[in-house]
């Protein structure tokens, strides 16, 4: 699993291996309930349990505000470090030619749709601040081209090379504070 070295594996293995077999039955319950439940919104791709999610059903939020990010992890960290009061629209992948990835069609249109629908004011690309960052937001930039709507993309607060998930709130809120507009609406 990401992010889990061979030693805490090996601890965790050995954890289940020394449980009653009660334990690995509910377990392997647990997760296929989780996996069955859990899904994608059908608003702007957060993972939940309910759709629309809690974000976009919450009408405390700025829904003029669209926080774009690349994976489900980075809204989380946003989140959670209570930066942004906006909504979100989860691109689940990112441009990288080296690793053949791009943005799927289906993402984009309905991030389209998304801004469209929603009279979204201003588009937040909030990109990580690296290479792949960079490509995924001109890609972004270009697709958004004619739509008239404000742009701005997160400032770089965080480390060059970084991931927003591990960004603390200080550095996640300067990040968004001193975010660029890079296009405004007519």
């Amino acid at each position: 699993m990401p992010g889990v070295g061979a030693k805490s594996a090996r601890r965790m293995a050995f954890f289940v291996l020394q449980q009653p077999p009660s334990f690995s039955d509910e377990l392997a319950r647990v997760l296929v309930a989780l996996k069955e439940r859990v899904h994608a919104c059908s608003v702007c791709g957060n993972i939940t349990d309910d759709d629309p999610c809690s974000i976009c059903s919450d009408p405390l939020r700025d829904h003029r505000l669209l926080c774009v990010v690349e994976t489900v992890e980075d809204l989380f960290s946003i989140e959670h470090a209570g930066v942004f009061a906006g909504v979100y629209h989860v691109l689940g992948g990112r441009v990288s030619p080296l690793d053949g990835e791009t943005l799927d069609e289906r993402v984009l249109s309905a991030l389209k749709e998304h801004i469209e629908n929603d009279a979204i004011e201003e588009v937040i690309i909030a990109t990580n601040p690296r290479i792949e960052g960079d490509l995924t937001f001109h890609a972004l930039v270009e697709y958004l081209g004619a739509n008239n709507v404000a742009l701005s993309r997160i400032a770089y607060g965080l480390p060059v090379g970084g991931s927003i998930e591990f960004a603390d709130r200080t550095t996640l809120q300067a990040a968004m504070d001193s975010r660029v507009r890079v296009r405004r609406s007519s």
